[in-house]
């Protein structure tokens, strides 16, 4: 066995033990490990272009929170929103996008889970903050936005 790693090493093919020995786990199988996270402060940089995936994104920053305790006072996650999800987010479509309008709002309730919004974004698609949902903060610019959260500390994750 040893010797027919070595050739499989010495002939570039290293990664193809197991088609050769017809192993089904040659380098054993994984372990979970169990971290405690807490303290995390992390920036979501949103641009995603489905009801889909913004659902994604509000799964993955509400298990972030989960696991890191939810603790407002030791956690933060900010998405800054500046793409096409910004209509799922406007007053005017509230019946077509209820659903995912009313689960992103109630991440907000612990505190945790904030949402800005890009003005400039916004403008684009023909909104003024009176036109977007009262849950999320407008800003400036998401690009500056990003940047002074990451100043602050802030890890940055993206979204597309």
């Amino acid at each position: 066995m040893l010797r027919a790693l070595l050739l499989l090493t010495s002939l570039g093919l290293a990664g193809l033990p197991a088609l050769a020995m017809g192993e089904e786990a040659p380098w054993g199988r994984a372990e979970a490990e169990s971290i405690d996270y807490s303290g995390q402060k992390v920036v979501f940089d949103v641009a995603v272009d489905s009801v889909e995936r913004m659902d994604n994104v509000l799964s993955r920053a509400s298990f972030l929170s989960q696991v890191n305790g939810a603790d407002p006072f030791d956690n933060a996650i900010t998405l800054v929103l500046h793409g096409s999800e910004i209509p799922f987010f406007a007053v005017e479509n509230f019946s077509e996008h209820e659903d995912l309008v009313r689960r992103a709002q109630d991440l907000t309730l612990n505190g945790v889970i904030e949402f800005r919004m890009c003005r400039e974004a916004a403008g684009f698609h023909g909104y003024e903050p009176s036109d977007i949902h009262g849950f999320i903060t407008l800003v400036p610019m998401a690009e500056a936005e990003i940047i002074r959260l990451q100043e602050e500390g802030h890890a940055y994750l993206q979204y597309r």
